[in-house]
């Protein structure tokens, strides 16, 4: 199994409105790829300073499986009318577990 793991920080300018529609895009991915095993994302519930502002965890059953939701027009569609536009910085890896 391959696990991807993706934070982001938001720009200081983007809206609770921009936020809500990126996670309501990113929840629609599930039902529009069927590679995803395992998907949730969420805002960062404010434990620790310093942290990144969003995240998503995804599952999948293996590396092409990845990459398959990694290239799909669906996916890289929500990246380029949602997430860029307000995106400060990003981090991710993908591991197997």
């Amino acid at each position: 199994m391959i696990r991807h793991v993706v934070l982001f920080t938001w720009t200081e300018d983007a809206t609770e409105e921009q936020k809500a529609t990126v996670a309501a895009e990113l929840r629609k991915l599930p039902g529009q790829i069927p590679q995803l095993r395992s998907y949730t994302v969420g805002r960062d519930a404010g434990l620790n300073p310093g942290n990144h502002d969003f995240a998503v965890v995804a599952d999948f059953d293996d590396e092409d499986a990845y990459l398959v939701y990694r290239d799909h027009p669906q996916h890289q569609a929500v990246i380029a009318e949602h997430i860029k536009p307000i995106v400060a910085s990003r981090a991710a890896a993908q591991f197997s577990c």
